[in-house]
């Protein structure tokens, strides 16, 4: 990217010209926000780079108002503080779509938080479009084709291109037009205020923190169908990716895919010539790193049998066929009311309200309302239909 701010007519992602400002320096950044202070809207999105790098943050910003669209190298800059305030400011409503995870990296990162928001991604799905990626809402109401060229692009990388920088302004730069269109449709259906419900829970999000002592390899897909030797030889295997991946920050699967770490955790390679058998390792890993895959299964290979990983036993719910068959007729009321609504039926009421409303059987909208998952909307379009559904209903009179 260029060392500071210049605007310059390139082709958006559907091929129209598209005026964007490059923003790649601290004194251009600021003049920028200055112009952006009184700006009664916002739209904001962001590029990381999960799929190249380790450890995941802001590599782009993109920040359109109503009449202009800049893109930020927050690498080039020193302050984001101004930026914060802005976002924290509830005077200006701040437009995303499919904020959770820009909102969580921005939080990790720089703390910011926005303080009044717009998803127009949640917008879609309470108008139960039938394409709620960005994608598919820029075709049907602008006409606008976005290029899937550059989702899985390395935004980490440097200068970026022209071409790029289009494609990341395209994700701004329509986000105001579009939320005009379905904020005006939820005002119609009478829905507003659930969204708005929906966009205040999602303004406290923040990134999770792994818990102490919590072991990340039994969290992949088929790791507690392991045991013992196997587990160790994972857990090896697992550490000695996420070392190297954290050091090289690349993103973990481009050392090593998690299918080979589990054919090795299985079937341990012993030498050169059993690793170069294995599925999935390339003669490059073999060449860089294949002696430190082999260290690694040697560590495991040595460990004591009493030493050996055992999985915790989570405690074991005692089963509730009450229970049970209150989430199924809640099911099943929830089904008939997202038909009735049009609404997806996760987004109508997800399935796990559903099991902790089985769970509590409350018998009153007030105790329906202390189920912390459960939404005022819910209560107030659906709440009654719930209740009734939570009590057996009366066995029919036996016959004469």
């Amino acid at each position: 990217m260029p060392a500071s701010s210049n605007t310059t007519p390139r082709p958006d992602a559907s091929g129209s010209p598209l005026d964007i400002e490059v923003i790649a320096d601290q004194v251009a950044f600021d003049r920028l926000l200055d112009s952006l202070a009184d700006e009664p809207l916002l739209a904001i999105d962001t590029e990381a780079a999960s799929f190249h790098r380790y450890e995941d943050r802001v590599y782009l910003l993109q920040i359109s108002s109503r009449n202009r669209t800049a893109v930020v190298d927050p690498l080039a800059v020193d302050r984001l503080d101004r930026f914060a305030a802005l976002l924290a400011d509830p005077r200006i409503e701040v437009v995303f779509h499919d904020a959770d995870y820009d909102l969580r990296l921005l939080e990790r990162q720089y703390g910011i938080r926005a303080a009044r928001l717009f998803d127009t991604r949640i917008a879609a799905q309470f108008l139960n479009e039938p394409g709620i990626g960005l994608a598919a809402l820029l075709q049907k109401y602008f006409g606008v084709t976005l290029n899937k060229k550059y989702q899985r692009a390395d935004w980490s990388a440097r200068p970026l291109s022209d071409e790029m920088l289009a494609y990341a302004a395209t994700d701004t730069h329509y986000l105001a037009g579009l939320r005009d269109e379905l904020r005006g449709q939820l005002e119609a259906r009478g829905r507003l205020s659930w969204v708005e419900e929906e966009f205040g829970l999602l303004e406290g999000v923040a990134w999770a923190a792994v818990e102490p002592g919590e072991s990340s390899y039994l969290r992949l897909k088929g790791a507690k169908a392991l045991r013992g030797r196997e587990l160790a030889l994972l857990r090896a295997l697992y550490d000695w990716r996420e070392d190297t991946a954290r050091r090289l920050d690349r993103a973990s699967f481009r050392i090593l895919n998690n299918e080979p770490l589990f054919t090795m955790s299985r079937q341990p390679p012993r030498s050169m010539e059993e690793l170069q058998r294995v599925k999935g390792v390339g003669p490059e890993t073999i060449a860089r790193r294949g002696a430190e895959i082999l260290d690694a299964i040697e560590q495991a290979m040595s460990i004591p049998e009493r030493d050996l990983p055992r999985l915790p036993r989570p405690p074991r719910r005692a089963p509730d066929p009450a229970a049970d068959a209150r989430f199924d007729r809640l099911k099943a009321a929830r089904n008939l009311i997202a038909n009735r609504l049009d609404l997806a039926p996760g987004v109508a009421c997800p399935n796990g309200t559903l099991e902790e409303i089985a769970r509590q059987a409350p018998t009153t909208l007030e105790a329906l309302e202390a189920i912390p998952s459960m939404r005022r909307w819910q209560r107030q379009e659906f709440g009654e239909e719930l209740l009734a559904a939570v009590p057996e209903p009366p066995a029919a009179p036996a016959g004469d």
